[in-house]
């Protein structure tokens, strides 16, 4: 037993700590990547959550339709991009690959595919905006253009290194797996 102050054990420098076990370094992979990916998903639910509220302002009526615009067409698909995040959220406790390789494929088809729509969509009004200085629609004085690129933008980012994340967690959890079959 270590004690700070108390007596040492004879014949002992305090370097004799090279023969004691370790944690393979998959396994602290593992942990360090599902903190990633966690931190990632809240991004991702925040962002969510303002489109939401977005969208039942604009919805509702809540808000003059000067301050908050109506939703454009690409953040309806969008909303189902929390399913994704869900399904990484319920692979971590069991190592469950299954979920984790369904959280990607479905993070390409509901969180990245309408964001690139949205980018397209928005392009005319964008183009508009910079030539010409008109905007139609705006979110608490500012165009609303500006501002959805912005979060196509961040959005497209967080799902970007969510994948990458993802990608590297499952040839962690791969490696893992392999070591025990051989075993």
């Amino acid at each position: 037993m270590a004690s700070r102050g108390g007596p040492r054990a004879t014949g002992t420098d305090g370097s004799d700590f090279q023969h004691r076990e370790r944690v393979a370094s998959h396994y602290q992979m593992s942990v360090a990547l599902k903190s990633e990916i966690k931190k990632l998903i809240y991004t991702h639910v925040g962002i969510w959550l303002l489109l939401l509220a977005q969208m039942c302002v604009g919805h509702l009526k809540l808000l003059p339709h000067d301050q908050v615009a109506m939703p454009y067409q690409w953040e309806y698909p969008y909303l189902l991009s929390i399913l994704p995040s869900v399904l990484g959220l319920l692979s971590f406790p069991r190592n469950n690959i299954s979920y984790l390789v369904l959280s990607m494929i479905s993070t390409g088809l509901f969180s990245v595919a309408p964001l690139i729509y949205g980018a397209m969509e928005m392009f005319p009004m964008a183009q508009q905006l910079y030539r010409h200085g008109k905007a139609y629609r705006f979110i608490f004085g500012f165009s609303a253009v500006s501002v959805m690129y912005l979060v196509v933008v961040v959005a497209a980012q967080v799902h970007g290194w969510q994948l990458y994340y993802s990608k590297k967690l499952l040839d962690s959890w791969f490696t893992s797996t392999q070591e025990k079959k051989k075993k």
